[in-house]
């Protein structure tokens, strides 16, 4: 098949990438352009590996000391580059080992620095920043027993360590915490050696080997108690289990079994640890979803249960595996593991997504413009995880399963985690993938479903079987 040209949103999707080049020759500047947060991130440099050390006393809830070494390669010469990082005193910052020759703070979380000596495109670098304080915004959650767990979407990494946080600029990732006896911490990745100093402090450590986005990164501090065991293919797994929560031995086999299911659709599991950390919150804060895809090991609020566990654990390949572009892309993580409940309802034998779930959700909003008003692809500032990523988006996977048929649409699922891996990935660019894996000019079908504000005509609303699904009520042709 002829491959059609890349249409004026994907290429306009994929200008972000060249947003990370400088923007000037001596100054990395303050963001990568994201067009709904352009002073997220920072361009000039890719991080390589975050390596976060901290130390915090539940006693002393409001305190937090931290010593992070960022590892990047400059992206062009460099006089000065800057980090995300909200609140805090920084007593000190070296870059390569020396002193930097200065360090000042611009706009809510921008930490500029000027190193001793200019840092030459191409060239590898660490930065090593020393800071303490009270945490600040709404990643910083207290839990009921006294802990915290630091999680959040679209920013918390900033709340406990300096970042280059924009989902563009993928890291691995090592934490380690030290706390007092009797209090856990639990984090992304395989665990490495606990240590005890011998006078009252144990420290935990974390390692994450695959590339991570910051908002995927986590530290939940807790009297967990945690349990181990492996998937079939050997992956550890490990759930820390937090008190006053609900857990049992059934919710974690489901676990077990949800990964396995997913992975028959989507390819392999791709980290290699998984587990659960569940965490009981002292109060849920506003704009702070209660369950969070950090990556390896997602995080929930007081329980396990399996509609939830399908939905972030279906994030591990659609948004920690492949992560979106810039904000506008939402979909690519949100559409995805909403429509994976609905496929765990249709593995479990007891639901036919035609009629029990994509016929009633069509024809109850089918009248109220309000429903399909905000676009599933660049929703807009303030709105990229709009509900209606998580309430059309399923629709719309449903319809484009049934316009290309089961095999091809999860082919095209399989062939976007393996052709994305561990890297990111843009919407226009599924769109793509789905044209030439199905062999179908699916142009009209994306433009109704994705990006226009009402509701798709009739022959993409209900193509092919969905063509008998109830269809009451009927305002247009």
């Amino acid at each position: 098949m002829k491959r059609r040209l890349i249409p004026p949103l994907a290429a306009l999707a994929l200008c972000v990438l060249t947003s990370l080049a400088p923007a000037s020759a001596a100054d990395g500047g303050s963001g990568v352009g994201d067009p709904y947060y352009p002073d997220d991130g920072n361009s000039g440099y890719d991080v390589a590996q975050y390596d976060v050390r901290v130390v915090y006393d539940p006693a002393r809830p409001d305190h937090l000391d931290g010593d992070t070494t960022v590892t990047a390669r400059a992206l062009g010469d460099l006089d000065r580059f800057h980090l995300d990082l909200a609140g805090f005193d920084v007593s000190s910052v070296t870059v390569d080992g020396l002193k930097a020759d200065a360090v000042t703070r611009e706009g809510a979380h921008e930490l500029v620095v000027t190193p001793a000596r200019r840092l030459r495109k191409g060239a590898p670098f660490s930065v090593r920043v020393r800071y303490a304080g009270k945490p600040v915004g709404d990643g910083w959650i207290p839990l009921a027993n006294g802990g915290v767990s630091v999680i959040g979407e679209p920013h918390a990494a900033t709340a406990w360590y300096p970042a280059n946080d924009h989902p563009s600029d993928k890291a691995t990732f090592r934490l380690t915490a030290t706390v007092p006896d009797g209090w856990t911490v639990v984090g992304n990745g395989r665990p490495g050696p606990v240590t005890d100093d011998g006078a009252g402090h144990r420290t935990f450590r974390w390692y994450e080997d695959r590339p991570l986005v910051t908002y995927a990164s986590t530290m939940a501090v807790d009297r967990f108690t945690v349990h181990t065991d492996t998937l079939d293919d050997g992956t550890p797994v490990v759930n820390a289990i937090g008190p006053g929560t609900i857990v049992d031995a059934e919710a974690e086999a489901l676990q077990k079994k949800i990964l396995g299911f997913l992975s028959s659709r989507f390819g392999p599991y791709p980290f290699s640890s998984a587990g659960a950390i569940v965490t009981s919150s002292r109060a849920r804060q506003a704009r702070q979803a209660p369950d969070l895809e950090t990556q390896s090991r997602p995080t929930y609020d007081v329980g396990l249960f399996d509609v939830a566990m399908a939905h972030e654990l279906a994030h591990q390949w659609f948004g920690d595996s492949v992560s979106f572009t810039d904000w506008r892309d939402g979909c690519v993580a949100e559409c995805f593991a909403s429509y994976a409940q609905w496929l765990w309802n249709e593995h479990q034998g007891g639901a036919d997504l035609d009629h029990d779930f994509y016929g009633p959700e069509v024809e109850e909003n089918r009248a109220d413009p309000d429903y399909w008003r905000v676009p599933l692809y660049d929703p807009g500032a303030g709105r990229e995880l709009d509900p209606a990523l998580y309430e059309r988006g399923p629709l719309m996977l449903h319809a484009l399963r049934r316009t290309v048929g089961d095999d091809v649409f999860f082919r095209i699922l399989r062939q976007w985690q393996s052709a994305h891996r561990y890297g990111n990935a843009s919407w226009p660019q599924f769109e793509i993938l789905a044209d030439e894996l199905s062999h179908q000019d699916l142009r009209g079908f994306f433009t109704a479903w994705a990006h226009s504000t009402v509701i798709p005509p009739d022959r993409y609303l209900y193509p092919g079987s969905l063509a008998t699904a109830p269809r009451a009520a009927r305002p247009h042709a």
